[in-house]
This record gives structure tokens, C-alpha cells and sequence, in this order.
């Protein structure tokens, strides 16, 4: 079967989605998780057959693995999407005109959404539980670095599905080849939107060639401000959390940025950093002020590229700024409009901060490690968005709907 026929397969199992009641679609989800958990060897012994194929020094690897831990964790996510509210059908507004005539604005599905994402295993399932809830069908495109994981995972939803009754095509996952990427971008016909995530140069292919309307998760290059008022304490438990967490994710911290005034604080700051190994690319204020107090070998001098990095990896830039009108400066030229924090105890310094800062999130003395539809209550997440149109930041149910009107009367006409 050609990729036009499957597309076509997979938008009409979209129609049909929208007959099941919200609840066959709930308990599919839970039955989903529970097979997850039960085959939890098997998925982490085909998720072994991916590892095995890439250099563990690879940034990717970590996003790659799956763990016990994770899975469980997915499934837990699965069966909190489940117990959510479908967004479809809620009604958004509802006027009446003066000639009788109803107008309500109504959420309703995308229909067919294709999602492209790299070696994030995770992602299959997350993506399925989402779009399923929010009546939606799915194409999954991942990257053949992931390819027996999510040959499996989609192989338990399917399972799941033909018990239920309900149509396997409804999730699709396509063939991990550069061609059939192409043909998805290009599928005007039967795909109504696009999502795209990993790197910065997947995200910037997607929208360099899809036809199809894509709504961008784009890169984290994401800061945090430690103001001249920050708290140490505070400061260093949210830099070193954001940034050791898991380096590979794209809400890890990849620059501080520090005061002036608070130089002879930073080798406190940053003290945590090195059991990490973390390596450090500070400029020059920043370089002499950690000298003899963080590892040589761990220390470098920060060079321009360093800054608008996003790392991915165990690595952090650091720049010193003698004001906050400084620091806003440096985010707006360097930042992803992704994540962006503060540490302060000056509540004018937070409220222009988070009034100036143009990110999808905006922290106040809160790690950036939060930006996670999981962490928001959101059950899990499509993608995090740092576009403005439709959806911008952690996307999840409400952001894969769209609406349309409903329009009732009693046979009113409109004269010329």
C-alpha cells in the first residue's frame, strides 16, 4: 500500500473517531497503559536493539532510553489523559442575535494530525493518548534511530484498538525514511496539520517544505537571570536543576546569567554543577571570578558561539550583566522564546521580567526544568510551541482542537 492510499485510510478512521464516546476512548487509553506495564521487558528489550546502534555519548542518547521508571511513568501519563475531560464539543461562546439566530462556537477536532519527531520513543505514546482524547487521528513519523521502540509501542496501541472495535489506522506510523517525511509535509488532502519535534534543523526543514499548516515547537535555547537580589540558596538548587535534571531535554538551562554585583557568589552558585561534570563557557568577569573555586578541567573561557547555544548536553554558558535591563537585553538576542527565568527577591525586578520576557514561560524563583504539560496538569504533551499563532507553549487537549460555528434559527433569511 503507496503512502497517498495510507493517508487516505488514516483520514477517514478520523471520521469515524468522532462516533466513539469520549469514554471507549478513555478506557482504550487505560487498557493501552496497563499492556504497556505488562510487556515493560519486552518494550525496553526492542528500546535496547535502538541503544545499541547509537554512541552513548551522543546528546540523543538519553532522550532515546527508555528505563522501568519512564515507562511507568508514560503509562501513568496515559491514564491521566484518560481521566481528563475531552476538550470536544465544549462550547467556547454563545450569543443570540436579534433576529432569533443562535451562534455558538463549538471546539471540534483538527482531524488528522501528523507529528515528526526524532530519537523520543516517548513521543509515540504521549502523542497517541493526546490526539485520541481530543478526537483527532495521528501520523506518526519518527526517526529510524527510534525505530524498533516505536515499532513496538505502536504495535500495543493497535493491539488495544482491534479489541476495542476500533480502527487500527486511526494511528499510523509511517516508514522512517527522508521520502516518506516529503510526502507527509506534502499531503494537503488529507493532513490538517503539522507538528515537528526535535532539533532546531528538523524544525527548520518542516518549515521550509510543508505544505500542510504547521504550528513550530521550536528549540530551547532557555536562561536564568540571578538578579542582584537573588537568593543563593534558592539560586543554586533551581541552576542546578535546571540544568543536570536531563541535559537533553529541551527546557534545560544552557545559560546563566548573573550580576555583577554577585560575582563573588557565583562559585556557590554554580558548586553543585561540577558533580555533574558539568562544563562551564563563562566570560571573562565570570571566568576570574570561578577560577580556584570550580574544576580547571571544567572551566573555560566563553567564546561567542557559546551564547545562543542550546547545548543538550552537560555544558553551560555564563554571562555577567551590570543591570536587568542588561540581562533582558542578552535573552531577547539570544533566546528561543522557550523558557526563560529569574531569581530575585525584588518584586519590581520579577514583575518586569516577566512582563518584558517575549517566551512562551516566563519563571519567577522556579526551575525551568518545569515546562512540561505533565508538570502543568495537562497529563501530557503534544510539544511545547514558541510560535504565537494558535497554540504557545506546553500543548496538549484544548490545543490540538480547533472550533467552528453552529448557527440554529427557526427560518430566518438575511435580505439584500
Amino acid at each position: 500500500m503507496n503512502l497517498t492510499t495510507r493517508f487516505q485510510a488514516v483520514q477517514e478512521a478520523s471520521r469515524a473517531l468522532a462516533g466513539i464516546p469520549d469514554a471507549v476512548i478513555a478506557e482504550l487509553l487505560r487498557h493501552i497503559a496497563d499492556e504497556l506495564e505488562e510487556k515493560l521487558d519486552y518494550v525496553l528489550g526492542e528500546n535496547q536493539k535502538d541503544l545499541a546502534r547509537m554512541d552513548p555519548a551522543n546528546p540523543k542518547y538519553d532522550r532515546l532510553k527508555l528505563t522501568p521508571e519512564r515507562l511507568k511513568g508514560i503509562a501513568a501519563d496515559m491514564r491521566q489523559v484518560a481521566s481528563l475531560p475531552t476538550p470536544v464539543g465544549e462550547v467556547l461562546s454563545e450569543t443570540v442575535r436579534p433576529n432569533g439566530m443562535k451562534i455558538r462556537k463549538v471546539r471540534v477536532p483538527f482531524g488528522v494530525i501528523g507529528i515528526i519527531y526524532e530519537a523520543r520513543p516517548n513521543v509515540t505514546l504521549d502523542v497517541a493518548s493526546l490526539c485520541l482524547k481530543a478526537g483527532n487521528a495521528c501520523i506518526l513519523k519518527g526517526g529510524s534511530d527510534a525505530h524498533d521502540s516505536n515499532v513496538a509501542t505502536v504495535g500495543i496501541i493497535h493491539h488495544q484498538m482491534e479489541r476495542l472495535g476500533i480502527n487500527p489506522d486511526t494511528v499510523m506510523l509511517m516508514p522512517d525514511d527522508h521520502a516518506a517525511t516529503q510526502e507527509l509535509l506534502e499531503a494537503v488532502d488529507y493532513v490538517d496539520l503539522i507538528i515537528p519535534r526535535g532539533s532546531k534543523s528538523l524544525i527548520d526543514f518542516v518549515r521550509s517544505h510543508a505544505r500542510v499548516p504547521v504550528i513550530e515547537t521550536g528549540a530551547g535555547i532557555c536562561h536564568t537571570y540571578f538578579d542582584e537580589d537573588g537568593d543563593l540558596a534558592k539560586g543554586a538548587a533551581i541552576v542546578n536543576n535546571a540544568k543536570t535534571r536531563r541535559v537533553s531535554v529541551c527546557n534545560a538551562l544552557d545559560c546563566l546569567i548573573v550580576h555583577a554585583s554577585r560575582l563573588a557568589d557565583l562559585p556557590a552558585l554554580c558548586a553543585r554543577l561540577a558533580d555533574s561534570k558539568v562544563t562551564i563557557y563563562a566570560d571573562e568577569p565570570a571566568f576570574r571570578a570561578m577560577q580556584g573555586h570550580y574544576p580547571d578541567a571544567l572551566l573555560c573561557p566563553a567564546r561567542p558561539e557559546h551564547f545562543g547555544t542550546e547545548f543538550l548536553d552537560y555544558k553551560m554558558a555564563v554571562k555577567t550583566v551590570n543591570s536587568l535591563e542588561e540581562a533582558l537585553a542578552h535573552i531577547q538576542r539570544y533566546s528561543s522564546k522557550h523558557s526563560e527565568a529569574i531569581v530575585s527577591e525584588n518584586p519590581e525586578h520579577i514583575r518586569a521580567f516577566e512582563q518584558r520576557v517575549d517566551a512562551a514561560c516566563v519563571y519567577a524563583n522556579v526551575s525551568t526544568a518545569f515546562t512540561d504539560g505533565g508538570q502543568f496538569g495537562f497529563g501530557a504533551e503534544i510539544g511545547i510551541s514558541t510560535q504565537k499563532m494558535h497554540a504557545r507553549g506546553p500543548m496538549a487537549l484544548p490545543e490540538i482542537t480547533t472550533y467552528k460555528y453552529i448557527v440554529e434559527g427557526d427560518g430566518q433569511t438575511r435580505r439584500c
